[in-house]
């Protein structure tokens, strides 16, 4: 049984996985030129200045990402412009 469900959870904590329930990767339409990796790499900087905030607040990733994209206070210390 534990060999039948160590793999599932190996899809669950994937880096693809994390990036599609925070960004909703998946339904991402930018197909032009270079749109669509330009777009991955500024996701995964944005992920990566959640993960490692200064500042450790409550919620999962996708609800700092909200909070972050309306609160000036938090995006400058993420930023570590304070």
């Amino acid at each position: 049984m534990n060999q039948s469900v160590r793999p599932d959870w190996c899809v669950e904590n994937s880096p693809h996985w994390c990036m599609d329930v925070v960004f909703a990767d998946d339904q991402m339409r930018a197909r032009t030129d270079h749109a669509a990796y330009n777009l991955a790499v500024v996701r995964q900087f944005v992920l990566n200045l959640i993960r490692f905030s200064p500042v450790k607040r409550k919620g999962g990733l996708k609800v700092q990402r909200l909070i972050a994209a309306t609160s000036d206070i938090l995006r400058v210390e993420l930023l570590g412009l304070v």
